[in-house]
């Protein structure tokens, strides 16, 4: 009985399947050329637009305060969503004429033709609708994925451009959220923390260095006041080790901020004559 229902379920579904097709062969049928050419001039329209967009959201969230800036540039993906499901609508409906019956022909045959020639890019895509929602990521953060770090400067439709501090561009596909760990430094905000860290010999006197360490950070033109500065100290076997944690004003500013204090505090424990560690230090100790 079992045998007869799954052949029965089979027969259904060939039938089904054979009908799907049949009904797009005849809605392919009816393209003509006036409907292609219809269909380039809404593409470069389309495409045109989403550069348009860019550019100028790019262009006004430079010259707002800027406390707006990423507020502006985190709404890039929204429009570009906007702008190509339009394109897409009207393409479907210009060849396929949307009625509910060639809709769900036209859904079935899509999904499996799509599944298996595009299943990575599908998955980019979900990946980048998902991210729109839970927001991993925005534009204008500054994240780690995989061995690349930097600022997310575009938010495209398959994945992100990351710019790293070498000022070089990397793509990242969305569908990396399935399998890579994202560490983001500020999260939407302005705000990134920075972590500077300074080697100094055991016998240090702690209480003057955490002493310079906090007004080195507190006196330098980038910091964010508002935000909390601390001093974290940690022995190791080669010496002490000092982690000033402090907020620059704004992110794209943290390593400008971060050799701002290096220069600034180093000049103050020459005064001291402080030492630094003398022996062998590995890059493994260095790292923890």
């Amino acid at each position: 009985m079992g045998f007869l229902y799954t052949l029965f379920l089979a027969q259904v579904a060939q039938e089904s399947s054979e009908g799907a097709a049949e009904k797009t062969k005849e809605l392919l049928a009816e393209i003509t050329t006036w409907k292609l050419t219809k269909a380039i001039l809404v593409i470069v329209l389309a495409y045109l637009s989403v550069l348009l967009i860019e550019k100028l959201i790019n262009w006004f969230s430079e010259r707002v305060q800027r406390e707006w800036r990423l507020s502006i540039k985190q709404s890039l993906p929204f429009w570009r969503t906007v702008v190509l499901t339009a394109a897409v609508a009207f393409l479907l409906n210009l060849f396929f004429n949307l009625s509910r019956n060639n809709v769900l022909a036209l859904t079935g045959t899509v999904a499996v033709a799509l599944g298996f020639a595009f299943k990575d890019y599908a998955s980019s895509v979900i990946a980048g609708l998902i991210a729109l929602f839970e927001a991993p990521y925005r534009v204008g953060d500054r994240i780690e994925i995989g061995n690349y770090y930097g600022e997310i400067v575009g938010y495209g439709l398959r994945g992100i451009r990351l710019q790293t501090p070498d000022d070089n561009l990397v793509t990242i596909p969305h569908n990396k959220i399935w399998t890579e760990p994202i560490s983001n430094s500020n999260a939407g905000k302005l705000e990134a923390q920075v972590v500077t860290k300074f080697y100094l010999d055991r016998a240090v006197d702690i209480d003057l260095v955490l002493k310079i360490l906090h007004r080195v950070a507190y006196t330098s033109k980038y910091t964010q006041l508002k935000l909390p500065i601390s001093v974290v100290v940690e022995e190791k076997p080669w010496g002490t080790l000092f982690k000033l944690k402090s907020y620059p004003m704004d992110a794209r500013d943290e390593f400008i901020y971060q050799t701002d204090l290096i220069r600034r505090t180093k000049r103050i424990f020459a005064k001291y004559n402080f030492t630094y560690p003398t022996v062998p230090i590995t890059e493994t100790e260095i790292e923890s």
